[in-house]
């Protein structure tokens, strides 16, 4: 399967961040990557992005920082926040459309991408027609 759609994943960790962008290439989908989040945020404002992919726990600016800065950006581009953790403050998965935590199975990973992607264009759909999106 091929598509059009570019994912920007961001996680310092690199080898989590080969890991996730080999399952998302061999999914179709073309991938950025970048392993903190200021260079993630440079890529989100410089290329045409359809999904972030984003690391909770980041030394410098933390997941929290960078949705938010991307939401204030691009409101309709939709968020995956990753983390090893369960609990993570309210704030910030409230700027998520979706929290997942890692270590998953990548087939359970790709299935919860597929749905962020098609509820976000749902939404997109719906404001096209005039409904409230």
């Amino acid at each position: 399967m091929s598509t059009d759609l570019t994912i920007l994943c961001i996680d310092d960790e690199a080898l989590g961040l080969q890991i996730r962008k080999a399952v998302l290439e061999r999914a179709g989908y073309r991938v950025l990557t970048a392993l903190d989040g200021q260079s993630g945020i440079s890529l989100f404002l410089d290329q045409a992005i359809d999904a972030v992919i984003l690391d909770f726990y980041m030394p410098g600016m933390d997941g929290g920082k960078v949705a938010a800065i991307m939401r204030s950006e691009r409101p309709q581009i939709p968020i995956m926040l990753l983390s090893a953790y369960i609990n993570l403050p309210s704030d910030t998965t409230a700027l998520a459309d979706l929290t997942l935590l890692k270590g998953g199975e990548p087939s359970d990973f790709l299935a919860r991408v597929g749905q962020m992607l098609t509820a976000s264009q749902a939404r997109v759909d719906r404001g096209a027609l005039g409904e409230p999106a």
